[in-house]
């Protein structure tokens, strides 16, 4: 696989954390194809659209008052597989509730499939807790 898919990957990882971490939702969820899937270990269901996370988003800012306040990646891999990649991540991410604020630490694999204009296009994300180093 060539440096430059890999950078062209990396680049389209880089700009989806960054505009979640910067609360920039248009940009976040069109980072994702309209039937990416998601399995995050706080909800008990796969969300089987981007339109469906979208919308428990938006339930969790009405009944929640969740936003995000920011988010670092690290220890970032990226293996790439023909019109394919998979994106790994160690992220630490700082939200606000109703209840306060709060830092969690967790691991992200997020697929990447190249789409027909050859933008890399998010198709699942999978996100888990870890303990802190």
């Amino acid at each position: 696989m060539s440096t430059t898919t890999v950078q062209e990957i990396r680049t389209a990882a880089d700009a989806l954390v960054a505009a979640f971490a910067e609360g920039r939702l248009d940009d976040y969820f069109g980072a994702f194809a309209p039937d990416a899937t998601f399995v995050f270990h706080t909800t008990p269901q796969r969300l089987g659209s981007t339109a469906e996370y979208r919308a428990l988003w938006q339930r969790w800012v009405e009944e929640d008052g969740f936003r995000v306040l920011g988010c670092v990646s690290s220890e970032p891999l990226v293996q790439p597989f023909g019109d394919t990649a998979v994106f790994s991540h160690d992220v630490q991410t700082r939200v606000a509730t109703h209840s306060g604020e709060e830092t969690l630490l967790e691991r992200e694999t997020i697929v990447f499939a190249r789409s027909e204009d050859g933008a890399w296009l998010a198709v699942h994300e999978h996100l888990s807790p870890r303990t802190a180093a």
